[in-house]
């Protein structure tokens, strides 16, 4: 379960880092939104080694599925729009992928 957690805390502080460059570069925001962006990009990289994997590349593919699905959420809590059935059915699809390769047997 440690796991789960470590993805979607990973997912919600790249997201918000990302989002800072956005609101400086689109949103006309002050730069100093960066500095809280940097820190919060350093937490992503930090939480997705908490995730147990014995590759970094598979970690990191199956995070794919979950910063996706976080990504549509964000888009409706933070930007107010609301997430149509095509984000929500590629949404799902994406969390099934990320599934089959964090949790698949290995031989």
């Amino acid at each position: 379960m440690v796991g789960v957690a470590a993805y979607v805390c990973a997912a919600l502080a790249e997201i918000a880092g990302c989002f800072s460059f956005w609101a400086w570069l689109r949103l006309g925001r002050s730069a100093w939104w960066i500095a809280p962006g940097m820190l919060s990009l350093a937490l992503f990289a930090f939480l997705l080694t908490l995730v147990d994997s014995d590759a970094a590349g598979r970690a990191y593919a199956a995070y794919g599925g979950v910063y996706i699905v976080a990504s549509i959420g964000w888009l409706a809590a933070v930007e107010g729009v609301r997430p149509d059935r095509f984000d929500l059915t590629g949404g799902a699809l994406c969390l099934i992928g990320a599934a089959i390769i964090l949790f698949g047997s290995r031989a």
